[in-house]
């Protein structure tokens, strides 16, 4: 039995009418969407105000991981909401309960935590703690980094957009490189398992840039808005070595990479990384807004009363959230899914690819792939331009998807972590048809 079913061109005719209304009313200033109205949810499918269903390999911008509105999680929001909304004055039972089973799930290095709200206001706390610990206001990241869309955090960016034509940014910024197996215009991904040749272009940047007040790195574990790269076998590993080294703080942005994304819960898990500060958001609550920031004890120590706070960060109904989380990852094998579907989905798309001539690369870890499409897979000129008919023509035969990328020519692959090999199956073979048609 088919999970999707589209029944004519898209928008419908409801889906146009709330799609008119909301750009009279909002700012019409988002990247571009399939032109789909949701109305409801469950587990990979979704269905539009038109009666038409899809499965979805967005999770809602990697936030779903559990699956859409996964009853336990929707159960625990709703039961916290009819007893508390917000306190911010006092503590509540189900923030402690959330921030006892965070710090208890992760690295026992990384031995407290503080909840935000967004990704990028967690990503701006590890900023200003590695700052405020080593009193150096210089922070290394790299190009074609994203940790979000905060003056702060921007800044340290490695993607035009979020600060393009917004004037001057945060000064101390020193960017470096970041690996990409499949466009290597440097040569770094085959310097071998020291990639020496990189480290000491690193120390050259450094050299050549730092004023002497180099704190700390960020870094993602793999790049999600700069196209879903993922740097080569050990890179992070011997970056962390470095900044071990130079004595400076690392701060991870699991934002995007946790909770089973990469087939381990966390990320860092692949080569067995220890961050001083690790950001986390999306899949902590799967659909709540919430987020976190866990840190050694002892890096958390260099602030005083009252110099982190966030008005509805830990609020009850997110804490809940947090907590319902992992319940249901001690319930459920998804992290173990996530690893065994990514690799049949991956296996599918580089098939598929034997078969496109504009699908140059298929990579990814678990279920987080990025299908990279090119002009000429001897050239790897992007072609941006096939990405808009693909998303489009996908969505037409009832598969949601969306589109990343330095050069905008990525398709994401990402669905929740509840993924079936039959839901698999037809993603797959709807991708397949849409790709064998495309035409420049």
């Amino acid at each position: 039995m088919s999970n999707v079913s589209v029944k004519g061109p898209l928008p419908g005719p409801r889906g146009k009418e709330f799609l008119d209304k909301w750009h009279i009313y909002e700012a019409d200033v988002v990247g571009y969407q399939t032109p789909v109205v949701w109305e409801s949810a469950q587990g990979c499918i979704v269905h539009d105000v038109d009666g038409n269903t899809f499965i979805d390999w967005t999770s809602g911008v990697l936030v779903t991981n559990v699956g859409h509105c996964h009853p336990l999680l929707v159960k625990a929001a709703q039961e916290a909401s009819a007893k508390l909304l917000n306190n911010y004055e006092c503590a509540n039972t189900y923030r402690i309960e959330a921030a006892e089973r965070l710090v208890k799930a992760m690295p026992a290095h990384l031995d407290q935590c503080f909840f935000l709200s967004t990704g990028s206001e967690a990503v701006e706390a590890s900023l200003r703690l590695m700052r405020r610990k080593t009193g150096k206001y210089e922070v290394l990241s790299f190009m074609g980094g994203f940790h979000g869309r905060t003056y702060g955090v921007a800044s340290v960016g490695g993607l035009a957009g979020p600060k393009k034509q917004y004037g001057p940014v945060v000064p101390g910024t020193i960017r470096a490189p970041y690996p990409n197996p499949y466009r290597d215009p440097l040569g770094f991904c085959d310097d071998g398992p020291d990639f020496k040749r990189y480290f000491d272009y690193l120390d050259l940047l450094v050299l050549t840039n730092s004023t002497g007040n180099l704190g700390g790195i960020i870094v993602e574990p793999y790049q999600g808005a700069g196209g879903f790269i993922f740097p080569p076998e050990g890179w992070l590993k011997r970056l962390f070595a470095w900044a071990k080294e130079r004595g400076l703080l690392m701060t991870l942005d699991e934002v995007q990479s946790s909770y089973g994304r990469t087939g381990k819960m966390w990320a860092m898990e692949h080569e067995n990384l220890q961050p001083d500060i690790v950001a986390l958001g999306k899949g902590i609550g799967c659909g709540v807004p919430v987020s976190a920031v866990c840190a050694r004890s002892e890096v958390f120590a260099c602030l005083s009363k009252g110099e982190m706070s966030s008005t509805l960060g830990g609020n009850p109904v997110a804490s809940a959230a947090v907590t319902a989380i992992f319940d249901i990852f001690e319930k459920e094998p998804l992290v173990q899914n996530s690893a065994q579907m990514g690799d049949y989905i991956k296996r599918g798309l580089r098939e598929i690819a034997k078969k496109c001539p504009y699908l140059g690369d298929v990579r990814g870890k678990g279920l987080v792939m990025g299908m990279e499409f090119v002009k000429d897979k001897a050239t790897k000129e992007p072609a941006p331009e096939l990405i808009k008919p693909i998303i489009n023509n996908c969505a037409e035969n009832g598969l949601l998807v969306g589109s990343v990328g330095l050069y905008g020519n990525v398709i994401r692959v990402a669905p929740p972590l509840v993924i079936t090999h039959e839901e698999a199956d037809e993603s797959l073979a709807i991708m397949e048809n849409v790709l064998i048609n495309l035409r420049l």
